[in-house]
């Protein structure tokens, strides 16, 4: 038997506001992540030599491909997370606009600085590069993508506040909603749905990142203006990639949530929330937080136990939350006749994305490995694995099945998943296949015996883009259907 798309009981029609905050985010997570996707394949087909790209505007599409797909991946994930925990309690849909209004202005400051002001200091804005340009852009153009960053930061924290009180108000603190009661005492019938489990520890971590990153933001601001006050580079270091490593990873743990959602809703089978669902997402906490040092490896000023911690959780940050929710697709989809649809393929891909991505992070993680392959092109291999193949099929499965494209299963979105599945897994893997090769990364100009690998990324890029532009106006097409029945 052929299991159709299920609606609940608890479905309904989305509020006016609520309606606003879903177009506003929905359309503008399109338009971004397609355009920096563009931004994307004139950087690949540069090295390819395919067109001529001058060395100081390479880096500045760099800066704004890296700090726009970032930044779009975690309002994409908070998005989702917005649109399920308001299943579960009270959001304000203010504040969401709020936070939207926040990022806007700070997408502003940040594409001024970088296109007007000509800043290129990578989104990882490391100390003390954005005031030492060497006279390739000047303290305002730095200044202007580090307070738009600010802003985005204080959007997240109103976001995160107003889940954390909603959240507070129901279950009566952030230990009830992680679901620890039911984990210490077994009775996991009482416990709190996955939806709100996955998001109290999207709230934990991510506030304390958002707060790392402000306080190191605000040192790069005086730095810019105050050049006599000196900071320690290595502690500048690790509050960069702390900040960095949570937010993005926890974009991908707020984007999972569709998965919990939404493909129950194809099997007709609830999402089991049981002792190893919650030990897992309790073990994310500490995990995420902790697993920051494996970027600083090659920072031979580090502490030994660090870049051995840095190896140790590398092996295990992703491994626990991504079993419980592998397992948790297979057994929801075996049997089930579930009918595939545009939705439901994104859905599963996202989570098969999101398991291959482990491995290259895994490898990179051995701290012998790294010495070898850290500043080579397996790094972006790996990060967009994950990415690419992981979060953005997830968030684009959510939207696809938030403007009605359930049960429809056309030839043209068919061909536009495969061509996105497909080419996809072949720029990733043109990637790591450079990285094991010693192609560097970051790298504006190729030599010559380089350039194969980056032809190969580049027509794998360019299907990408018409693909998941493609995907974009199927999705577009039904925007006007987006939250008539929301779940």
């Amino acid at each position: 038997m052929v299991s159709e798309p299920k609606q609940t009981p608890a479905d309904s029609a989305a509020t006016a506001s609520e309606r606003l905050v879903l177009l506003a985010y929905a359309t503008t997570a399109i338009a971004v992540f397609a355009l920096m996707m563009i931004v994307g394949f004139l950087m690949r087909s540069a090295q390819a030599t395919w067109v001529d790209l001058p060395v100081d505007r390479f880096y500045e599409l760099m800066t704004l491909h890296g700090t726009g797909m970032v930044g779009t991946a975690g309002l994409g994930g908070a998005f989702v997370m917005w649109y399920f925990l308001g299943r579960h309690v009270r959001l304000s849909s203010k504040v969401m606009l709020t936070t939207f209004g926040l990022s806007l202005a700070g997408v502003v400051l940040i594409i001024g600085g970088i296109l007007l002001g000509h800043y290129a200091g990578a989104w990882t804005f490391l100390y003390p590069l954005p005031a030492k340009s060497m006279g390739v852009w000047q303290p305002a153009a730095a200044a202007a993508f580090v307070v738009g960053l600010i802003l985005i930061g204080v959007g997240f924290l109103l976001f995160y506040a107003d889940c954390a009180l909603a959240l507070i108000r129901r279950y009566g603190s952030l230990t009830a909603s992680l679901g620890v009661p039911q984990l210490i005492s077994g009775r996991v019938e009482e416990a709190p749905p996955a939806a709100v489990v996955a998001s109290t520890m999207a709230i934990i971590v991510n506030v304390l990142g958002i707060l790392a990153g402000a306080v190191v933001l605000i040192m790069t601001l005086v730095s810019l203006y105050i050049p006599g006050m000196v900071f320690d580079a290595l502690l500048m270091k690790n509050l960069i990639f702390f900040f960095g490593h949570v937010f993005i990873n926890v974009a991908l743990y707020m984007g999972v949530i569709a998965v919990y959602e939404i493909l129950p809703r194809y099997t007709n089978r609830p999402w089991k929330v049981n002792r190893p669902f919650i030990a897992a997402w309790l073990a994310a906490v500490f995990l995420v937080l902790a697993v920051y040092p494996h970027h600083l490896l090659m920072d031979y000023a580090m502490p030994k136990w660090a870049a051995t911690l840095g190896q140790v959780v590398s092996y295990l940050s992703g491994i626990p939350v991504l079993i419980v929710t592998a397992w948790g697709t297979l057994g929801n989809i075996a049997r089930s006749g579930i009918r595939w649809d545009l939705p439901s393929r994104l859905l599963v891909f996202g989570v098969l994305g999101w398991a291959a991505g482990i491995v290259p992070a895994v490898v990179d993680g051995t701290i012998s490995v790294n010495l070898v392959m850290h500043n080579t092109q397996w790094v972006p291999g790996h990060f967009h694995t994950y990415l690419l193949l992981g979060l953005l099929p997830m968030l684009l499965g959510f939207m696809a099945w938030a403007v009605q494209l359930r049960g429809e299963d056309s030839s043209f979105q068919r061909a536009a998943f495969w061509g996105y599945a497909i080419a996809g897994a072949v720029f990733c893997l043109s990637f790591l296949y450079g990285g094991a090769n010693g192609v560097p990364r970051r790298f504006a100009v190729h030599v010559s015996e380089w350039l194969p690998v980056a032809s190969v990324g580049s027509i794998a890029a360019a299907v990408v883009v018409v693909s998941v532009v493609s995907l974009a106006l199927v999705i577009v097409r039904r925007l006007p259907q987006l939250g008539k029945t929301v779940g």
